[in-house]
């Protein structure tokens, strides 16, 4: 999804600077501001005066900005906590985590931040400003905790589960990682075998002057399509890969089918099922733990669980839940949740601890999905070997048998 477009804001540079403070000690260091007066201005703001400031000359390496990952929010979100926690007041906490960040792009966006809240914005509307980076989920969170005045504790909740989140999708994209790596590179192996190294047997095998074995000559009018139309199937697997990210952002019914599918594989099914249960239950928990009415937090947690048919069904229970349903009995008729996950919700609403319930349920569920990943690694790795190995080692048989043919009818 691209981020949408932005409003044209003046362009930060960093100027390298020498002063000296209240006390006439020699200072220097670095600060980020959109012009020479700018910079001047933030120095005096910090007690120094400033005696030599200049723009630091770029490369165009340099000047090149990083991508804001996922990540960069969930470590955002660790240090905000963290300073305000200190008692390190809201805007200063901005400059030191915005001035120390290593990737100028997320340097940018938290100094903007910080602009607005200085200018009197409140800190859940200036993060909303950038949708594409902090979601509804994490808006409204922060919502309540300025309108509850603990907006340090709902910042460390808000933390530990963009932790958290950031972990099962490590997992996971490390489960898939190894499999795909193999067969890129079986791929790559098994062009270049077609390519470069069956048409030098063929050579030799035209000198025989005998019939080639049928699983030969097969071989070898499949690398001769893949010698004359190589790029055709470069062009075409770049060409499909293309439409379908194109069509999996604009066609929600294509999303549907690909995530039921993918539900329904073995090995890989099971976890999937396992992650969209924790974030469900991990979203759900941190929203109720704030204070957040369970309506209004299911229609954020929708969009959290990471699959679109448990968004979809979230959806259908936040309108039962409207109508004055039990949130068990909502779950229960998706059919999508365990048994245990339905009493363990129901003990919840029943004792007015929901938020402790769901926290157990998701640490559950975490280490359900950590183990399963380890599990389908250990039982990857020989089936792809297996599969690695007899395709190259068909390949090589069907080169040799010829030869071995041959060396037959000579020792015959």
């Amino acid at each position: 999804m691209a981020p949408p477009p932005k409003k044209h804001q003046p362009k930060s540079s960093v100027y390298p600077w020498e002063g000296t403070d209240k006390k006439g000690a020699r200072l220097s260091g670095e600060t980020r501001a959109t012009n020479v007066a700018m910079a001047r201005a933030d120095l005096r703001r910090q007690g120094v005066n400033p005696l030599k400031i200049r723009k630091k000359a770029t490369s165009i390496f340099s000047n090149r900005k990083k991508k804001i990952t996922s990540g960069d929010i969930a470590i955002f979100s660790r240090q905000l906590a963290t300073m305000m926690a200190a008692g390190v007041p809201l805007v200063q906490s901005f400059e030191i985590v915005g001035r120390g960040h290593e990737n100028p792009s997320m340097q940018d966006l938290i100094l903007n931040i910080k602009g607005d809240v200085e200018g009197g914005t409140s800190l859940a509307d200036s993060l909303k400003k950038h949708p594409f980076y902090f979601d509804d989920l994490f808006v409204n969170l922060v919502r309540a905790g300025e309108h509850a005045g603990v907006l340090e504790d709902l910042l460390h909740k808000i933390a530990t589960y963009k932790e958290k989140t950031e972990s099962i999708k490590g997992k996971i994209k490390k489960a898939m990682f190894y499999p795909a790596a193999v067969i890129v590179v079986a791929i790559i192996v098994t062009a270049v075998i077609m390519i470069f190294v069956i048409p030098q047997f063929e050579g030799l095998f035209q000198g025989f002057g005998a019939d080639l074995p049928a699983f030969t000559r097969l071989v070898v009018s499949i690398a001769h399509v893949v010698q004359n139309w190589w790029w055709a199937m470069l062009l075409g697997t770049v060409g499909l890969g293309l439409f379908l990210a194109n069509v999996w952002k604009r066609s929600r019914p294509f999303r549907q089918a690909i995530d039921k599918i993918l539900l329904k594989v073995p090995v890989i099914g099971a976890i999937l099922h396992k992650s969209a249960i924790a974030r469900f239950a991990r979203t759900l928990s941190t929203m109720s733990a704030a204070g957040v009415p369970l309506v209004e937090a299911l229609e954020s947690v929708a969009g959290a669980t990471g699959n679109v048919l448990y968004g979809d069904a979230v959806l259908r229970m936040r309108e039962d839940v409207a109508t004055g349903q039990s949130l068990q009995l909502a779950m229960k008729q998706c059919n999508l949740f365990p048994n245990m996950v339905l009493q363990m919700v129901a003990i919840g609403e029943e004792s007015g601890s929901l938020d402790d319930m769901l926290a157990k349920v998701a640490d559950f569920y975490e280490e359900q999905v950590d183990n399963a990943v380890d599990a389908m690694s250990s039982l990857m790795e020989p089936l792809i070997m297996v599969v690695l190995g007899t395709l190259i080692g068909g390949l090589v048989i069907a080169m040799y048998l010829p030869i071995f043919k041959m060396g037959s009818a000579i020792m015959g």
